[in-house]
């Protein structure tokens, strides 16, 4: 089973908003997953936030095999993300297919357990802006 296209889409928006909005330090998906942990945490928790993320990354893996050095603390933190992008030779502005995917399974809980609804309202009120500008929503009607 792979992330939907609608999902992957979304993941890749954000990572692309990212990689020209953000820290030289960071990788894109690294400050993506860092919003989305924050933004989610207020709202579920840190053990909601924790076991959604761990979750995504497990139903990453099968596509991404690489992702298995990835591991999600019991904090919501994301570690061995950054390792996996610099072994591939990817730059703080690039983004993986892994990336893509691994955001993209975790947005797709989010769907999943939040509504449409919701989780667009969520990730609007953390990137707002163009990111949402003439998007179409995950199932092709206006977001």
């Amino acid at each position: 089973m792979t992330a939907a296209p609608g999902m992957r889409d979304l993941a890749h928006r954000l990572l692309v908003y990212e990689a020209g909005a953000g820290k030289a330090s960071e990788p894109p998906a690294i400050r993506v997953y860092e919003k989305l942990r924050q933004s989610l945490g207020e709202f579920v928790g840190v053990a909601g936030f924790q076991s959604l993320a761990s979750r995504a990354l497990t139903l990453a893996r099968p596509e991404v095999p690489s992702l298995s050095a990835a591991l999600v603390a019991a904090d919501g933190s994301l570690q061995g993300l950054g390792e996996i992008a610099t072994q591939f030779g990817m730059g703080k502005d690039s983004t993986t297919d892994g990336e893509i995917i691994l955001i993209a399974r975790l947005l797709g809980l989010l769907r999943l357990f939040l509504g449409e609804a919701l989780t667009l309202s969520l990730l609007r009120s953390t990137w707002p802006g163009e990111v949402f500008e003439d998007s179409k929503s995950v199932h092709g009607r206006k977001a």
